[in-house]
């Protein structure tokens, strides 16, 4: 579970990491809870969240490309100085008693701006600091540490909050990025894998888009994740807007919302930790998963039956996350990996600037469950859908039988001509279920890299 541990350059970003995350998930609550309190409107905190996510949106694909071109780690040493100088204008404003809604929208979008240099060069350095062996791995103790950080962030904010005030809070998360900073700084430089950089040239832009293009064992997962992450992952809207308007309670139990949710994140991102493999099957399931919950819980009819249900729900998002994350980039030329992941980080969040205001206005129009339930209905829908197009370029078909006895209900490979009407298809090494995770690209073709993502 912890095996990329091992390698010295990857515990010191793993540790540096636990405490910006730490101060950005302290943020994250801070703000969305002042910009209510400004406001009042849930539909502010959507464009709070939308003007975050919006340059990813315009310019999410630029950043794939400076990080294929130049020295990631130099690289990342810029981006987390730039957050940390966000996070301590905000704390200033904060603390003077100055802020006004209109700050809060302008540091948003300048994070936002630097986001699109610095997520997609920290999901390509993972694999020059542990090499393809442990990318699965560090992939998903990435997530365990953000979720962990996840579980403390909040649970402080709402303390912070109620006791001092959202200046203190803010000025800790600016501070909390001095600590990825020197575990940059420390890194020995000559244990790092080599990954050749690509040279400045023109159309590389392009050259990426069309390479995902041609794959649809990318190309799929990434819409999904498109759709997900535009109506699924609106939880700063959605929560805020049950804690005040539902259950009538305060910041506290907004942070106790989001503790909860971390907790079934935390254990989705070590339970894939585990995982020797990203099957296209577990992340079509995760996804379809995580809908139907967040339909249930946006129907709650107490709070403890809401809170509970956010255990789940966090850990099938973070199941179908870390699934994406590793197949696509175990499926991704090295070279590529940089325009590949800018453009999964753009789909993932740059759909937020559409789907936030747009769950904004659903959720102050119709009340919190309607736009809890509509986020939810998305999500499965887009699952099943993937779900059947992905096993249609694998040449699956659904296979139903429900003799006494006998249950199955399974994607099988297609019959081909010269086989027996009527007789059943042959199982596909693996199990009864069609996995071919085993099965090698020579034998399998696209319905190979379809379903297992490498």
């Amino acid at each position: 579970m912890f095996s990329s541990l091992r390698v010295r350059n990857y515990r010191l970003f793993a540790t540096g990491a636990v405490v910006s995350n730490t101060g950005t998930w302290m943020s994250r609550i801070t703000q969305d809870w002042l910009v209510l309190s400004l406001t009042g409107s849930s539909t502010a905190v959507g464009i709070t969240t939308a003007l975050q996510f919006l340059p990813l949106l315009l310019f999410g694909l630029y950043g794939g490309v400076i990080a294929d071109r130049y020295p990631k780690r130099r690289i990342l040493m810029i981006t987390q100085a730039a957050q940390a100088a966000c996070g301590l204008a905000l704390a200033a404003l904060t603390l003077s008693g100055q802020v006004q809604v209109w700050h809060v929208y302008l540091i948003a979008f300048l994070l936002g701006m630097v986001t699109v240099v610095d997520n997609p060069t920290r999901q390509a350095f993972v694999a020059e600091m542990v090499g393809p062996r442990e990318l699965r791995n560090a992939v998903s103790l990435n997530s365990a540490n953000f979720q962990s950080a996840r579980l403390i962030g909040p649970a402080v904010a709402g303390v912070l909050i109620t006791a001092v005030g959202s200046g203190w809070a803010f000025l800790l998360n600016g501070l909390s990025f001095g600590a990825p900073l020197i575990g940059l700084l420390l890194m020995r430089t000559g244990e790092l894998h080599k990954i050749e950089r690509a040279p400045r040239a023109k159309g590389q832009l392009r050259e990426g888009l069309a390479y995902v293009a041609g794959r649809p064992d990318l190309l799929w997962p990434i819409v999904l994740v498109g759709f997900i992450g535009t109506f699924g992952f609106n939880f700063p809207i959605w929560l805020s807007a049950f804690a005040d308007d539902v259950f009538h309670a305060g910041p506290g139990t907004y942070g106790l919302l989001n503790t909860l949710m971390a907790v079934g994140s935390l254990t989705g991102a070590l339970l894939a930790a585990r995982r020797t493999s990203s099957r296209q099957r577990l992340l079509v399931g995760a996804a379809l998963m995580f809908g139907v919950l967040e339909i249930a819980a946006a129907f709650a009819p107490a709070f403890w039956v809401f809170a509970a249900l956010m255990v789940p729900i966090g850990v099938f998002a973070m199941t179908f996350n870390v699934t994406a994350n590793s197949s696509v980039q175990l499926g991704t030329d090295p070279a590529m990996r940089g325009r590949v992941m800018s453009l999964f980080m753009m789909v993932f969040f740059g759909g937020t600037p559409i789907g936030g205001p747009l769950v904004g206005w659903l959720t102050d129009a119709y009340g919190p469950r309607v736009g809890f339930a509509a986020g939810g209905l998305v999500a499965a829908l887009a699952a099943v859908t993937v779900g059947l197009v992905l096993a249609r370029v694998g040449g699956l078909r659904l296979r139903v039988e429900l003799r006494r006895g006998r249950r199955v209900i399974a994607f099988v490979p297609r019959e081909t001509p010269g086989e027996t009407p009527g007789e059943t298809p042959r199982k596909a090494p693996g199990d009864s279920a069609g996995d071919t995770s085993r099965d090698s690209p020579e034998d399998t073709g696209a319905r190979g890299r379809a379903l297992t993502g490498a």
